[in-house]
């Protein structure tokens, strides 16, 4: 379904797959109402790629659309999730854009929780391949850093270092895949054509949790 002239939220991680979906669905002419985005328990950082709150903001603030987030831990996600939902349902925004590439899970939990609400989900990168994604993001001019990556696929010292085609090829030869769609790393957008103004984030110290390397961000 197309999404032009549609308002909707984008499922909003901060990294590079979250926004190249965002900007796909701009382009199509669809009018983003809000980032939504899950964070922790504590509601310090995100779920997913441990950004701090206050760079999320600072990423909304640079979109010019407004960052709805909540608090949940891995048991109740999905009710929180949903829940949020409703309130956008409530709010005329009947579409929602994720970021998803190519598994089938994830799809099929997006349209587990859309459908009973009346969300129309749409996923912008789907089935397309991972590293014609990575080529069309950096083309477009966007600038994302790798600030987690999984301690059994990728050394701590990959933190840090922006995207670019030589550090793709260095991802790859250490076996793990370029696109990191299976968890080897994560990233933080900085800047690109939908940006008003780049971020400015300063990279603190590694640490390690849960078999992950994350870097600390200070802004």
């Amino acid at each position: 379904m197309p999404i032009k002239d549609k308002a909707f939220f984008c499922s909003w991680s901060g990294g590079k797959d979250s926004c190249l979906a965002l900007y796909r669905a701009v382009l199509k002419g669809g009018r983003p109402a809000c980032l939504l985005t899950m964070l922790t328990e504590g509601g310090e950082k995100s779920r997913s790629h441990g950004l701090p709150l206050s760079v999320l903001q600072n990423q909304a603030r640079a979109l010019g659309i407004p960052l709805v987030v909540r608090s949940a831990s891995w048991e109740d996600y999905t009710s929180v999730f949903t829940e949020v939902l409703r309130e956008f349902k409530s709010r005329q925004i009947d579409n929602g854009v994720f970021g998803d590439i190519d598994i089938d899970d994830h799809l099929q939990w997006v349209e587990d929780v859309c459908k009973p609400i009346g969300i129309t989900p749409h996923h912008p990168l789907w089935q397309r391949p991972r590293k014609q994604l990575l080529k069309d993001f950096l083309e477009a001019g966007f600038k994302a850093t790798i600030v987690v990556v999984q301690a059994s696929k990728l050394d701590k010292s990959f933190l840090g270092r922006e995207l670019d085609a030589d550090l793709l090829e260095e991802i790859e030869a250490q076996g793990a895949d370029a696109a990191g769609e299976n968890g080897e790393y994560h990233t933080v957008v900085t800047n690109g054509p939908i940006f008003s103004a780049p971020l400015s984030i300063r990279f603190g110290e590694p640490f390690e949790e849960d078999g992950y390397w994350f870097i600390n961000m200070l802004n």
